[in-house]
């Protein structure tokens, strides 16, 4: 796939994926049009070699995998969560002459510039319908519904000097000024646009506010990416494509989990059993999985931060990432990345193959640093794992940027893992 078609599907990927649940219907939807055979987790699996399958975990995390029952799999990790605003069980407030909603925050997310956003709602829906059935469905209100406005200057003198959120009380998103609004009736106005009439009872939702600003191309020569959730929807479309492209006699699988913006610690987190229920499955034999395990190599892929233009220090200067400038190798001597000098090298043995750049991150000896699925996956599988990411800025803001040469490069190198 060429680097436009590539990144012009980037582009309508991130928009259609609001939520993890959207994204991992999205992939789902991806893996059948390239023929991936579904699979359900509570039914008998009958797989044959030659095939290719995937299989999802409460709607919000996906495995796919090649099966020519042979070992040497490469396998690629990313995640479907971002950081955002989710909103609370009860979220109605009406006070002040406005109708807002309450929320709490998720994940590790940068909270300024959620102020003066056209926000909208998106997320899965849990209701009875008139046979007595618990029935789930995804929604996306896809309009802008709500927004944070921001205190003005005149109001807040020190707003320039010294900006302090206070979760529970300044991020309450408003959404009317119509105090008869219900919010059970809402959600069943969206259900019924959606086709879904026969609701009973509303019983639970998890629903997350969402920049309606479209991803788009930014720079004189369109050199960044700017969107929301590319951490990290940006290495799920990667990895997605990856395995699409392969023949399907070549041993790859993909995984994009949730949850990790949140520790991993879930069934359908990393920290969780999908992984490893899913390839003792591909190989019941121990002996097979295990010969598999010790000959396969797991690329955690997740964003990286490139060096920042107007905050330089906050980078070792020897290990600072530049946007378009190749994927990131991450190195931690205290396994916040799992990557070790032999998986490393796999990965600059396969990018000097065919010519794709590559760069090292080491975060400075005197700030904290970040993790991802790698250690995770390392620790409770026991296989070899590399961590790498895609540089990037403003990484758990609202909107994000890379770059536009980066993904398509990665892609390639995952792509000659397999060749």
């Amino acid at each position: 796939m060429n680097k436009v078609d590539f990144n012009e599907g980037l582009l309508g990927f991130l928009d259609a994926s609001p939520t993890p649940f959207h994204a991992t219907l999205n992939m789902s939807m991806m893996l059948s049009n390239a023929g991936f055979i579904k699979l359900n987790e509570v039914d008998t699996w009958n797989l044959k070699e030659g095939k290719k399958y995937y299989v999802t975990r409460n709607d919000s995390s996906i495995i796919a995998f090649t099966y020519p029952k042979s070992k040497n799999y490469m396998m690629i990790g990313s995640h479907t969560d971002s950081p955002n605003l989710k909103l609370k069980p009860k979220p109605v407030t009406k006070e002040h002459g406005v109708v807002k909603f309450g929320v709490e925050p998720y994940g590790g997310l940068l909270l300024n510039p959620w102020f003066d956003r056209d926000l909208s709602l998106a997320g899965r829906v849990s209701y009875l319908d008139s046979n007595d059935e618990i029935k789930d469905t995804l929604i996306n209100v896809d309009k802008p519904i709500a927004i944070i406005p921001s205190l003005a200057i005149h109001l807040d003198d020190k707003a320039n000097k010294d900006k302090t959120i206070n979760k529970q009380t300044d991020i309450s998103p408003i959404l009317s000024t119509n105090d008869d609004f219900e919010f059970d009736e809402f959600l069943k106005w969206q259900l019924s646009k959606q086709g879904v009439l026969d609701v009973k009872e509303l019983y639970a939702s998890e629903l997350s506010f969402y920049d309606t600003q479209k991803a788009s191309f930014v720079g004189l020569h369109d050199d960044f990416i700017a969107s929301a959730r590319l951490d990290n929807l940006l290495s799920c479309y990667v990895g997605l494509v990856s395995i699409c492209s392969i023949e399907d006699d070549k041993p790859m699988l993909f995984i994009a989990s949730d949850h990790e913006e949140v520790g991993s610690e879930s069934t359908s987190g990393a920290g969780g059993s999908f992984l490893e229920n899913t390839l003792k499955r591909m190989f019941p034999n121990y002996d097979e999985y295990m010969k598999m395990i010790r000959s396969s190599i797991m690329i955690s892929a997740d964003n990286a931060h490139a060096i920042h233009p107007n905050f330089p220090s906050k980078h070792d200067s020897k290990h600072a990432p530049f946007i378009n400038k190749g994927s990131v190798i991450k190195v931690n001597a205290n396994q916040r990345y799992a990557s070790n000098s032999r998986t490393i090298s796999r990965f600059i043995n396969v990018a000097s193959s065919i010519n794709e750049p590559y760069q090292e991150f080491v975060t400075r000896s005197d700030m904290g640093c970040g993790s991802t699925i790698g250690p995770i996956t390392a620790t409770r599988l026991g296989i070899d794992t590399l961590d790498v990411g895609l540089p990037s800025f403003a990484m758990h803001s609202i909107r994000e940027l890379c770059g536009s040469d980066d993904a398509h490069s990665l892609y390639k190198i995952f792509v000659g893992f397999c060749v």
